[in-house]
């Protein structure tokens, strides 16, 4: 049952328009239909010309009990402890991808620039439009949590399951090599790639190959397959996801660069997702026409049995057992987020907050680096005194500092700006998945740190907008005093060697660079030292902690 929602949040949660779409750029249905018929055609074209070809397979008949033969109770719990986290992953990342359902080949994030898209609507040039009404409703059936504006929820169930896949992985490749398994999933020889094309013109062409049981032997197909799942899919998946951390990427420039840049990472993680979920499909279709009972023992009980229906119904158990826990799972989003919050707090925030959170930003970036488009996120202040203050360019704004400060202090622009000036150009990493490259100029915060001279016992500093949260109520976040005084921290009143425009945050707004946008507020109206973020609001930190269940520490 989902809760009631607030006439605002009903807004967000089921818009109006929930039309499903798929737009892709020439080049790339071009690629894909190369890819895909030119490996078919291929395929096809040996079979009508030459016939088939000579099946590998044959070779392992009658069975050669040489090698590693049965599947140890290690390999069968790591196969269906895996599925179960890939489950949770691929639906929870494809509820974080809908929140900017579009993938680009370039760190521009212009929205004509994209590769694919997975929303109908073009950007209107005649109003203000943010990428937050940009993101994209997408069923639960499909997403974990679903509908719209989830993103907080799908970050928390996204990053509490990789690591136990991860470290499920990592114990399969340990026992792997320490036994000899390893001999089913590594190839020894360059022999396995015209053996493995062989066996898919079998396949592709509708000739079955002879299957040799699997209990003691993969053909050279499904070797190359396993293989890429275990030592490519999966590392690759871990790598990129790692390339979009705005604390690792503005620390090691030279890693998105990698995969070519922060957006090549984020669309290869996608496409590593979608090469998942059509191995998944072969493969259960697979198990089930060469032999579904025998199959099924092998890998759940680890036997070789083909009268025992005992390991498929065990195994349909699992399945039907992931099932209900992706309803629970759904259940919980929508009815006990802040326990899942506390959750993702005593896990992730934990391990993020004592290492990646140390990484101290690096400028790299050139004027050439900087990106034709930046996507308007947040909403525009209401408040008339904004307004008012916007129309005289800000020649009244005071910046009002205090809290726990010896020195509590009013500041206009100009005084500001003859403290100190510092000019740095990042990459700004939105919780989103949009990426931007700008110039930003303003006072660092460790000048303000210094003036006011807070007290010892103050670890935070929050920094309120004349603008509002989603919800309404005003928008806020913080930081840690730690943060604040890095490099590149700093109170900005230009982008792009230009006064902040009014989109982008003017008079002020934030940039602390090993966290993602949410927590760069715009429209700074004062800022306050405290003791603890439980100091404020609802005691998570921020307005989107408060409301949309975010991280306080926005590392990744």
């Amino acid at each position: 049952m989902i809760p009631h929602f607030t006439a605002a949040e009903k807004a967000f949660t089921y818009p109006t328009d929930r039309r499903a779409y798929l737009g892709m750029k020439p080049y790339m249905k071009v690629t894909l239909l190369v890819l895909v018929v030119g490996i078919l055609g291929v395929a096809w074209l040996q079979y009508l010309f030459f016939g088939l070809p000579a099946d590998p397979s044959s070779a392992f008949l009658p069975l050669q009990t040489t090698g590693p033969s049965g599947f140890p109770v290690w390999v069968n719990l790591s196969h269906w402890i895996n599925f179960f986290f890939l489950v949770l992953i691929i639906r929870s990342g494809l509820s974080i991808l809908f929140d900017h359902p579009r993938l680009y080949w370039n760190n521009n994030s212009k929205p004509e620039k994209q590769w694919i898209r997975f929303t109908p609507i073009k950007i209107p040039k005649d109003k203000f439009w943010t990428a937050k009404e940009d993101s994209r409703y997408l069923s639960p059936i499909i997403g974990l949590p679903g509908y719209r504006h989830t993103i907080g929820i799908a970050r928390i169930w996204h990053f509490l399951t990789v690591p136990f896949f991860l470290l499920n992985g990592a114990i399969f490749i340990f026992l792997l090599f320490y036994t000899n398994q390893w001999e089913r999933l590594v190839p020894v020889s360059w022999q396995i790639v015209p053996d493995a094309w062989n066996v898919l013109v079998h396949y592709t062409t509708f000739n079955f190959p002879v299957e040799p049981n699997g209990f003691y032997h993969f053909n050279a197909l499904q070797q190359l397959a396993y293989f890429g799942v275990v030592f490519i899919l999966g590392p690759l998946a871990m790598l990129t996801g790692i390339a979009m951390s705005p604390a690792v990427d503005n620390r090691f420039h030279w890693y998105p660069k990698l995969f070519g840049n922060r957006q090549s990472a984020r669309s290869i993680h996608f496409l590593v997702m979608i090469a998942f979920c059509i191995f998944i499909l072969i493969h259960v279709s697979l198990i089930a026409a060469t032999g579904l009972v025998r199959n099924m023992n092998h890998i759940v009980l680890g036997t070789d049995n083909t009268e025992s229906y005992t390991g498929l119904y065990i195994g349909i158990a699992i399945v039907l057992a992931t099932v209900a826990f992706a309803f629970l799972a759904h259940w919980i989003s929508w009815n006990k987020q802040r326990s899942l919050q506390y959750l993702q707090k005593s896990v992730n925030e934990r391990l993020w907050r004592f290492t990646i959170n140390r990484f101290k930003a690096k400028t790299a970036y050139q004027k050439k680096n900087i990106t034709s488009y930046f996507w308007l996120n947040g909403r525009m202040p209401e408040s008339a005194k904004w307004k008012n203050m916007a129309k005289s360019n800000f020649a009244d704004y005071k910046l009002k500092i205090g809290g726990m400060v010896e020195n509590p202090v009013e500041l206009s622009l100009e005084e500001l700006k003859e403290i100190g000036m510092e000019q740095n150009i990042s990459m700004h990493h939105c919780i989103q998945g949009w990426s931007g490259i700008a110039e930003w100029g303003g006072l660092p915060m460790s000048k303000i740190i210094e003036l006011v001279k807070p007290d010892p016992s103050a670890t935070t500093v929050a920094f309120f907008s004349y603008g509002e949260g989603l919800y309404g109520g005003t928008y806020y976040d913080t930081h840690t005093l730690e943060n604040c005084l890095k490099t590149d921290s700093i109170l900005a009143w230009e982008m792009n060697y230009e006064p902040l425009s009014l989109g982008h945050g003017a008079p002020l707004r934030l940039r602390v660079e090993n966290q993602l946008g949410y927590k760069m507020v715009k429209w700074i109206e004062r800022i306050k030292f405290v003791q603890s973020p439980k100091d404020l609001g609802k005691g998570f930190g921020g307005k989107n902690e408060d409301d949309e269940y975010f991280d306080l520490l926005a590392d990744t």
